[in-house]
């Protein structure tokens, strides 16, 4: 079966990469002083990516805990279950979480992430603790803070670190804060391997970032996009490190300048070899500096109000022979890591759960899914054909389903039950009893072949929906009869669906139910069954008649290859003969093809047409006749049969605003 392709908006033009279209395009003020030393393209590595750069992302890649269950942790006992368990975990943190006693550890074992939700996560008077052997972490999102004690700004006798790890290795620490730790507010330690460091804030610290404690040469690791500001020392220190490469680094205010030796920016240590590229120093002494039996390079950077040591010496090496990346000029690193640094939103209200890279099946991502979710989660379906059932069950709302391809028809979940093994509900590919429950960019469909079967019960569903607030964006529908069934958990319940830019084909009833459905700018294609005289019915209402609204087909497009005058809008359905299912359909500024018949709505199982809810409204096209049998809608009452009409309900439901 084919479908027609979306409408796709023209692609926004290649960003130049002059700094002010730079800064004016991510709306970041003026440019400043712009010296730097030119660049690569300004495309840094994606800003709210969920996916690791640098070092981390070599030898295998870092993904936390993808694969596993998600969980939102609000207090101590919790986050600590969760982050010392064996089995992968997507552990979001919600709120602060205060740790006693104070100072004391989080342990976080392997297969882990630890994400803030929203801008607001925090750990406070506590470290997360990375010991010996623990790989694969990813920290982001969060505010670590307040385990310093007063008066002490050495912290020579205590260990309180905002994160510690030792001998560990892919470990992704990215958007957070760090305010007020003592000792370290993050130490990398111990032969610690494939390590990245981005897009944080280290602010109001004494000993503020180091790495090393060992003689050994192992450590490789990318420090990039972070923001250093009141900080003193270690901004940072790296120990006989064998690869550190330091770019777009915003060091600026330090505290305690008075210091001759102990306040310092970047310092290459031991063996270390170091690399340093368009970052920006204001306000700092010693900006970098290196052992005689180390090697830095830096480059493209620019420094203002800089005292001290400046070293440059040895080749140290080539980030490129390890890994792609593109730094952002130097003049625009305060704007942007003063505006991307730390916490974000985009990243904290939503985490990303990837079928089939970290969830072989969209099944296993749904189930990852933690019950009574109340925060948003995306489930990113790659290009490809997906032959499995999707159930998302009432207790898993919130979701959305996003195919990643370039176009709805790279990406299909297909099946091929017909009603005849488990009825009309048991033959839907994809079933949806969940609340908030989004689709994008996606075709469902059910290919069972009716010609080539001959069974009692040939329906055979694509999607059926039984939630509330739900949507279809870019979204196609494929199947014969009974092809989209949007429906509501009982007969007086109202759910309500909202699908927008989309395709639906089918041949009978194959957009049915009881749920309030609006379906906007769409096409509808109508199948032939090959018959000269009835080829089948577009819908199949079953609104209660206390539903005011229930399907409304609006701005959209009906095309048929069926022969003229073959084809009906409509016919009402009572489930059960129940008299309560009294169809409400109007289409209105639609365009119909030929094929329409010029009585387009039919009875039904003893039920007459003439009793339900159908209008039409100002449609167009061959098939928009006007006669008695083709009851038209006054202009007073389309004007409360609007989009918003049908789907505002008691709680101001608008998903269409986005569009508007």
């Amino acid at each position: 079966m084919t479908h027609f392709r979306s409408k796709r908006l023209p692609r926004p033009g290649v960003v130049t990469a002059a700094v002010a279209a730079l800064i004016a395009a991510l709306g970041l003020g003026t440019v400043g002083e712009a010296h730097a030393a030119p660049s690569p393209s300004p495309s840094a590595a994606p800003r709210w990516s969920d996916r690791a750069h640098g070092f981390a992302s070599l030898a295998g890649g870092t993904t936390g805990g993808a694969g596993g269950k998600v969980v939102t942790v609000t207090d101590q006992a919790s986050l600590a279950k969760y982050a010392a368990a064996e089995e992968p975990y997507v552990i979001r943190v919600a709120g602060s979480v205060a740790v006693e006693p104070f100072g004391a550890d989080i342990v976080v074992a392997s297969d882990k992430t630890v994400v803030g939700v929203g801008d607001t996560g925090e750990i406070v008077h506590g470290e997360l603790h990375l010991g010996p052997g623990t790989h694969n972490v990813i920290i982001r999102n969060l505010t670590i803070r307040d385990s310093a004690v007063e008066g002490n700004w050495d912290c020579k006798d205590t260990d309180f670190d905002g994160i510690q790890m030792d001998t560990v290795h892919h470990v992704w620490v990215d958007h957070n804060r760090f305010s007020n730790i003592c000792d370290g507010q993050l130490d990398v330690r111990k032969d610690s391997e494939y390590v990245t460091v981005s897009y944080n804030r280290f602010e109001n610290n004494n000993k503020t970032f180091g790495l090393g404690w060992t003689s050994n040469v192992k450590t490789q690791i990318t420090i990039d996009h972070n923001l250093f500001a009141h900080t003193k020392q270690r901004n940072p220190s790296v120990d006989n490190a064998a690869y550190a490469h330091l770019y777009n680094n915003y060091l600026t205010a330090q505290a305690d300048p008075g210091d001759p030796v102990w306040t310092y920016g970047n310092w290459s240590r031991g063996r270390t070899k170091m690399v340093i590229e368009n970052s920006y120093y204001r306000d700092v002494q010693h900006p970098y500096q290196a052992d005689a039996t180390a090697e830095l390079v830096e480059r493209g950077s620019i420094l203002r109000n800089t005292t001290g040591r400046h070293d440059e010496w040895g080749a140290a090496f080539d980030p490129r022979d390890f890994y792609a990346y593109r730094p952002d000029p130097a003049a625009a690193v305060p704007a942007l890591v003063t505006r991307f640094s730390g916490p974000q939103r985009q990243i904290g209200d939503a985490v990303t759960l990837r079928v089939p890279a970290d969830y072989p099946t969209v099944q296993a991502a749904v189930d990852a899914v933690p019950e009574g979710n109340s925060l948003p989660v995306t489930v990113a379906v790659a290009p490809g054909t997906y032959r499995e059932k999707v159930f998302v069950p009432a207790n898993r709302p919130n979701i959305l389903l996003q195919g990643t391809g370039q176009d709805r028809s790279d990406t299909v979940i297909v099946y091929d039950t017909p009603a005849a093994y488990g009825g009309s509900t048991g033959s839907a590919t994809v079933r949806i009893a969940a609340n908030d429950v989004t689709a994008r960019n996606l075709t469902f469909s059910n290919d069972f072949d009716e010609a080539a079967h001959e069974l009692n019960g040939e329906q055979a569903l694509a999607v059926k929906t039984t939630g509330d607030r739900i949507v279809f964006e870019d979204t196609a529908f494929l199947g014969n009869q009974d092809t989209l069934m949007t429906d509501s958990p009982a007969l007086d319940a109202v759910s309500r669906v909202y699908i927008r830019d989309s395709f639906i084909e089918g041949d009978v009833d194959f957009v049915y139910g009881r749920a309030t459905t609006v379906i906007e700018r769409s096409v509808i294609r109508a199948l032939s069954r090959g018959s000269a005289t009835n080829n089948g019915y577009v819908t199949a209402a079953s609104t209660w008649s206390g539903n005011p609204y229930g399907f409304l087909i609006t701005r959209s497009r009906i095309v048929s290859d069926a022969p003229a005058g073959t084809f009906h809008l409509g016919r009402p359905w009572h489930p059960g003969g129940e008299p309560a299912a009294v169809a409400q359909v109007l289409v209105r500024e639609t365009e119909l093809p030929a094929a329409v018949k010029s009585a387009p709505w039919t009875d039904m199982s003893g039920f007459s047409w003439r009793d339900a809810r159908f209008a039409e409204y100002r449609n167009t096209g061959p098939g928009a006749t006007v006669s008695a049998d083709r009851p038209q809608m006054s202009d007073a009452d389309a004007r409360t049969h609007t989009v918003a009409d049908y789907l505002r309900g008691t709680d101001d439901w608008a998903p269409y605003a986005r569009h508007h």
